[in-house]
């Protein structure tokens, strides 16, 4: 829904804008004794508030500094957001309180709030440097320094970052980094000018009732209001938030705010229903007065707002679209073709879309750049239902499926689409301890996988990098570390819940489901969304890992010897190479890594004895140690690659001499800078190649080059490597074509895949990939 649809909805018949109440404390940061705001802090989110809040007045030697506080606050607590009331900008310079914020928003899981003020108590502001400003300037400065904090979050925008302001410059400098959440903006203010700036710029308006007159409130709404409007801007975008204060007594014949908790309650209600206030922040530093509003007030406002809606028509004339949280500056960034106010309410909290704080980090995957409409991120198997019925609804836009968002295919991003991110599904149980049977989450990253089941003495096997999802890879094969042992990662599945494109949520096992059992098992990205997996692991104790790297100046001669060494090692031994291209003057080097299934020193050195007389040996790395240390080789840092992959892969038999020959001359003349060979053989020989849609059982050799069009490395693949393929595995290759599908599935096993997905998938949902097409 557009923004001019949005505006047209809103009414200012009614003040009432749709918020939920939330409920906040107001506390003195005083000093002495120093844990005294603290504690109060602590106690409001024992209490049950949202939000607590602190006044910032640093030149006030009684006081702590607000900015640290508020740091430390964070630190002692688990969810109640936290908000300066509010941060006092002539002290404070705008791309620093910009970073202060960021940081502190990330670090507290998204709890901060910017409530922002042009200052007050002038002679102490100018005491400690701070720019003595009229009305007129402090309104201008606060609108620059707006600007200037939002550029500062905008890591999206690649940009030189430039302002040349009255009263701030900024001159290129570096964004970032992004919050965690888009932090709201409020703003402290009660003249006519600051409350325009609020509806033009503001995400909320956060003046003390104190301090207005009767009536003073609702014409600071209608300026407000009338300024968004002027804008551009939905007036339900500015949250009304109100600092109050009071007395609890026994008698009701009080003033405002002095009586009973019921009282309180009816002298409230009117500022929410006829003003729209969406927050109450109580100021006080008495713990019973905060524990008695807690206790007393806040539910029983809730239950009478609750009432009073239900009795108008305010709900339905002004209540605001599911994402108004997110300003006209975040809108703005939105795509075509998305239906953003569609987005069920379910999966709107943790939707990201382009103009929102964390879009940066998850627009990418680890090779790809990428820039989709919007991600959603369902954190249970129902709410991937949800958003796999949201995705049917716009098949004109590309859809991509990602658990952790390594896949060197680079297809769990795209450009304008939907991404159906799933890493929040990443739970982790045994159910039988005496089978070994555990339930993992699709969402689930292998080095975590490895780090819940070496204290049982398990492991499974699961490609050679922690970073990579589980989803992914346990649904197109699994070519890891142990696979010569223990097969591949779909040979120890033993059933699979996942979402179909109708939205239905089914587990597949051999007796149920079993064609779509099968299927999961090599071509899952075909056939739904897995939401969790159900696998019977090894017992795996300690394990040789040996990394070496040799003199490879006959590149074929050491791809022919290491090849012979594999396939003819017991299956105790799996071993990857790598190779580049050689510098100048330099051999070219064959980097080698072994993982030996023993913790026997003396068996590990007999298995690697054979390749250490192929070639010289240039440096050496050989010890004892666990699967799981093998497997924690990630960083848990976001992706943020830029481009579009280019890698090329196949499955081969023995590696021949004919192919030891064409692949040097691959290498030789520069297709590749990354060129691995990865084994493959052993226990998936053991398999029958109908047993699953991964069919190629007989291979030994996986073949993975990365390239550029620069490097020619798709003309020289085609005319050197391609002559020696006997098969595809998806996970490694970026083509997505129909000869890409014909040789990763075998004539039987394809028209076997055509049959189930017209079954599952008629209408191709799942399609942006190495796509399937229906029978």
């Amino acid at each position: 829904m557009g923004a001019a649809q949005n505006l047209s909805r809103f009414d200012r018949s009614t003040m009432y804008y749709g918020h939920e109440l939330q409920f906040g404390t107001f506390i003195t940061p005083r000093n002495d004794p120093p844990q005294a705001a603290v504690r109060l802090a602590e106690l409001s989110e024992a209490s049950g508030y949202d939000l607590v809040t602190f006044q910032d007045h640093p030149y006030q030697p009684a006081f702590h500094d607000t900015q640290t506080l508020l740091a430390w606050v964070a630190a002692r607590t688990e969810h109640i957001h936290l908000s300066a009331n509010v941060a006092n900008l002539p002290l404070r310079p705008p791309a620093v309180l910009a970073r202060a914020a960021a940081s502190l928003d990330l670090l507290s899981g998204g709890r901060f709030e910017l409530g922002l003020g042009a200052g007050g108590f002038w002679d102490a502001i100018e005491a400690m440097g701070g720019r003595r400003l009229t009305p007129g300037q402090a309104v201008d400065a606060l609108s620059e320094a707006i600007d200037i904090i939002r550029g500062i979050w905008d890591q999206a925008d690649r940009s030189r970052f430039e302002v040349d302001g009255r009263y701030y410059h900024v001159r290129g400098a570096k964004r970032g980094p992004a919050p965690a959440h888009n932090i709201p903006i409020w703003i402290g203010a009660v003249k006519p000018r600051m409350l325009r700036l609020t509806g033009r710029k503001g995400d909320g308006w956060l003046p003390s009732l104190a301090y207005l007159k009767p009536g003073d409130f609702a014409r600071g709404n209608e300026t407000i209001d009338e300024a968004a409007l002027a804008a551009g801007r939905d007036p339900r975008e500015i949250r009304r938030i109100v600092n109050v204060g009071g007395r609890f007594s026994a008698g009701s014949g009080g003033g405002f705010l002095d009586g009973p908790a019921a009282q309180w309650v009816d002298q409230l209600l009117p500022y929410v229903v006829d003003d729209g206030v969406g927050t109450f922040i109580l100021a006080s530093d008495d713990p019973g007065t905060i524990q008695h509003f807690a206790a007393e007030v806040a539910p029983a406002l809730r239950e009478a707002v609750a009432r009073e809606v239900r009795r108008s028509d305010a709900a339905t004339v002004a209540a605001p679209p599911t994402w108004v949280a997110r300003n006209s500056v975040v809108r703005a960034k939105r795509r075509d073709g998305i239906d953003y106010d569609a987005v069920p309410t379910a999966l709107a909290a943790h939707a990201i879309e382009p103009g929102d704080a964390g879009y940066t980090r998850v627009r990418s995957t680890y090779l790809r750049g990428g820039a989709p409409g919007l991600v959603l991120r369902p954190g249970t198997p129902e709410e991937v239902a949800l958003a796999v019925e949201y995705a049917g609804a716009h098949r004109d836009v590309p859809l991509g499926v990602r658990s952790g968002g390594h896949g060197i295919s680079g297809r769990s991003t795209n450009d304008g689409g939907i991404v159906i991110d799933v890493s929040r599904l990443d739970g982790m149980e045994v159910l039988d301890q005496s089978k070994r049977l555990v339930r993992i989450g699709a969402g689930a990253r292998w080095k975590d996988v490895a780090a819940f089941l070496a204290p049982h003495g398990w492991a499974l096997s699961s490609g050679d990098y922690g970073g990579v999802g589980v989803g992914g890879l346990a649904t197109a094969g699994g070519i890891g570390w142990l696979v010569r042992e223990h097969g591949l990662t779909i040979d120890h599945l033993r059933a699979a819940e996942l979402v179909l494109a109708d939205g239905s949520i089914v587990r597949a096992y051999a007796t149920e489901h079993p064609e779509l059992f099968w299927a999961v098992r090599g071509a899952g990205a075909n056939v739904g969304i897995v939401t969790a997996f159900e696998f019977e692991v090894d017992e795996v104790g300690d394990v040789g890992f040996a990394q070496l790297a040799f003199d490879a100046s006959d590149t074929a001669g050491f791809l022919q010897a290491w090849g012979d060494w594999v396939v003819d090692a017991p299956r105790d031994l799996t071993s990857f190479v790598i190779l580049g291209g050689a510098a100048p003057g330099q051999p070219r080097v064959a980097q080698v890594m072994a993982v030996i299934d023993s913790d026997d020193p003396g068996t590990v050195l007999e298995r690697l004895q054979p390749l250490a007389e192929v070639a010289p040996l240039l440096a050496q790395d050989v010890r004892i140690t666990s699967y799981r240390q093998v497997i924690s080789n990630s960083s848990d840092d976001t992706h943020g690659a830029e481009g579009e992959p280019l890698s090329r892969s196949g499955l081969i038999g023995r590696i021949t001499p004919e192919f030891a020959r064409d692949a040097a001359r691959f290498l030789e003349r520069g297709g590749t800078t990354f060129f691995q060979l990865r084994a493959v053989g052993g226990a998936v020989h053991d398999v029958p190649a109908d047993a699953t849609a991964f069919a190629h059982r007989s291979s030994e050799f996986s073949v993975v080059a990365l390239g550029t069009a620069r490097l020619r490395t798709d003309e020289l693949w085609r005319e050197l490597i391609d002559p020696h393929l006997h098969g595809a595995y998806l996970s490694f290759d970026t083509r997505q074509d129909e000869e890409q599908v014909e040789a990763a599935y075998p004539p039987a096993t394809l028209a076997r895949l055509r049959a189930i997905k017209a079954e599952v998938d008629p209408e191709n949902l799942f399609r942006d990939n190495t796509n399937v097409r229906p029978r």
